[in-house]
């Protein structure tokens, strides 16, 4: 089997990376179905089937990649989360797949107010709404793939995606298999604002921790925050900016660094945003360090084994590498044979506990002192390394290699 679906945005980074990949293994290009194209009702996947079925019987692997780093894409999913969303093509809309209790998305929008947002480069929008288009999007896709073929071959299940898009019902996922992962502070629902996370704060007896925005990616809504046990000094430090204005609400951005908070309005405002849209916190667990730096490990993991891997070093308590992480092997970081064999043993662990899933990127973390590992994020879209290689092959090359040739 060796065709190819990918819903996704044509011409993107990831995109055509896989394509220069099929093309270095001698495979054809991979059929693409523009997100835009089918929420603006232009396409679908019965009508890009119909047309390989022109070409080939064979049932192609679909793969679903990452949505962002579009705008109109963006638009129109926050557009599909409202409540009056209708959606030519898609069906009735489904939100089976949406485990929030039923709550409605943090300072909802209408889907005409949606689709006539402007772009503000950085501004963060509705993230909450956002996620409920997503999934309806993503259950219409699993609906129509099942139309389509008797037993649709996923690279990435659209459930899956959804569940692992989702910090908090990861973690439940996690936890339940009996995985390591930081504790959770306490249930998201008693979580609504910054009084409620204090008090949970001083019941626990709990001064430093991560909340990080349910369905935020590459750092973005998350926030390291501490209160010193002795003055009440707050700090946070996340990559959220925000800016207050007389006569209008305030606009909540990405600055794209990281910036430290210490004054406590300015926290309050934050952390309300986040815990209104939904929000995992959990314990703030010190981190092994190489040098001067703290470390944590993305590993790759492709049809249940452990590959391609970095270890992302940075002062911050946030690595990601966008952030001025310092990108090094585990072997430069100083990890022994055994303790690289356990990062990959609990990644491949955990993607397990997605079994229609073959790819996702786990982020572990070694704790400081004992070098025990936890499970920070499930990406399904953790695939984009640059200048990685295993066994000679890029990651897209070897995904390639391993579910299709």
């Amino acid at each position: 089997m060796k065709a190819m679906i990918i819903i996704g945005n044509s011409g993107n980074r990831r995109t055509n990376g896989l394509q220069a990949a099929r093309a270095r293994l001698g495979l054809p290009p991979a059929f693409v179905l523009d997100y835009i194209d089918v929420l603006q009702g232009k396409s679908s996947l019965r009508s890009l089937a119909e047309r390989l079925r022109q070409i080939t019987d064979e049932p192609p692997l679909l793969r679903i990649d990452a949505p962002g780093e579009h705008f109109e894409v963006e638009r129109e999913l926050i557009a599909l989360g409202a409540s009056d969303a209708d959606r030519p093509g898609l069906g009735d809309l489904n939100d089976r797949w949406l485990k929030t209790e039923g709550k409605a998305p943090f300072q909802p929008v209408s889907s005409r107010a949606a689709r006539s947002m402007m772009e503000i480069k950085g501004k963060l929008y509705h993230p909450s709404q956002w996620f409920r288009g997503y999934c309806r999007l993503l259950s219409q896709l699993d609906q129509e793939a099942g139309q389509l073929w008797t037993e649709p071959r996923w690279m990435n299940a659209p459930e899956d995606i959804a569940a692992m898009f989702d910090k908090r019902l990861t973690h439940r996922l996690l936890s339940s298999a009996a995985l390591p992962v930081p504790r959770r502070l306490a249930a998201p629902e008693a979580l609504p604002d910054y009084d409620a996370l204090r008090e949970a704060m001083d019941s626990e007896r709990v001064r430093r921790l991560f909340i990080k925005l349910a369905t935020g990616s590459g750092a973005c809504g998350v926030i390291a925050y501490q209160v010193n046990p002795v003055t009440g000094a707050e700090s946070a430090v996340t990559t959220i900016g925000v800016e207050n204005y007389a006569a209008k609400p305030p606009l909540f951005y990405n600055v794209k660094k990281l910036v430290n908070y210490t004054e406590q309005r300015s926290i309050r405002q934050i952390v309300n945003w986040v815990l209104g849209h939904g929000a995992h916190v959990e314990q703030w667990i010190p981190k092994a360090a190489y040098q001067n730096r703290t470390f944590d490990i993305r590993q790759l993991v492709v049809s249940g084994k452990s590959c391609h891997s970095i270890a992302r070093a940075s002062k911050t308590p946030i690595t990601n590498l966008h952030l001025d992480s310092q990108r090094l092997s585990l072997g430069e970081v100083g990890l022994s044979e055994e303790l690289q064999a356990s990062v990959r043993q609990c990644a491949e662990q955990t993607l397990a506990v997605f079994p229609r899933s073959a790819v996702a990127g786990i982020d572990v973390l070694l704790s400081s002192g004992s070098y025990r590992p936890f499970v920070l994020d499930v990406n399904p879209f953790g695939d984009l390394l640059y200048d990685c290689y295993y066994e000679g092959s890029n990651p897209y090359e070897w995904e390639m290699k391993s579910c299709l040739i």
